[in-house]
């Protein structure tokens, strides 16, 4: 690794569902889920986790996750690209909106509660390029929804996953802790995997401008 590469990190975070709802409502609607979803699949329930990532190139840092589009006040929060929640006409409201925040010094609310965090994930400074400049091509389907059909639901795991696969990364040793489960996590891997994921990566990376982030 030359000096440049030892300038690249990626840190995978492992985020209890709800730890920043004071509401308590996500954490409660997850339980609900994950106590139907173990019930059909003849398993015991698990603990929900969503995933976040902390990406270190040259000497900027960066906060990479998925987070409703109404939850913060900042004007300048990186914002990447944008879907719907739960139905695509419901999207026309910011309230069913989420957002794809590629944050330069950005923070992660509830990393303070982040369990078996930070994975350091295996990298090098033109895979780490090519993961932020993947962050705006997110395919921005319908979160909630199982639209490719892999009895998984697109959220923020599809997006942790998604970018690291699409960039190259290595994914097959990154579990959430032990009793805890991801869902749409593999749903970001079966879209990475597309015909056109590879062109779509070295496309991004042609394009990367790190200074517009």
């Amino acid at each position: 690794m030359d000096q440049h590469d030892a300038d690249a990190g990626i840190r995978l975070y492992w985020l209890p569902l709800g730890a920043d709802d004071p509401s308590h409502l996500v954490r409660w609607n997850g339980r609900v889920y994950e106590w139907v979803a173990a019930r059909r699949g003849h398993r015991r329930v698990a603990d929900l986790y969503h995933a976040a990532l902390q990406v270190d190139h040259g000497s900027a840092s960066y906060t990479i996750e998925m987070a409703p589009a109404w939850r913060r006040a900042e004007n300048d929060r990186g914002v990447a690209c944008s879907g719907p929640v739960g139905a695509g006409w419901l999207g026309r409201s910011r309230y069913f909106r989420y957002e794809v925040r590629c944050w330069r010094d950005g923070c992660i609310p509830d990393l303070h509660a982040a369990v078996n965090s930070p994975v350091r994930v295996d990298t090098d400074d033109d895979r780490t390029a090519a993961l932020l400049a993947l962050a705006p091509r997110f395919p921005t389907l319908i979160w909630g929804r199982d639209q490719l059909r892999t009895g998984d639901m697109w959220n923020s795991n599809s997006l942790v996953s998604w970018l690291l696969a699409s960039s190259r990364h290595d994914v097959d040793a990154l579990r959430p802790p032990p009793g805890g489960r991801a869902p749409g996590w593999a749903a970001g891997l079966v879209a990475a995997l597309s015909p056109d994921g590879p062109a779509q990566a070295a496309s991004a990376l042609c394009a990367f401008q790190p200074d517009q982030l």
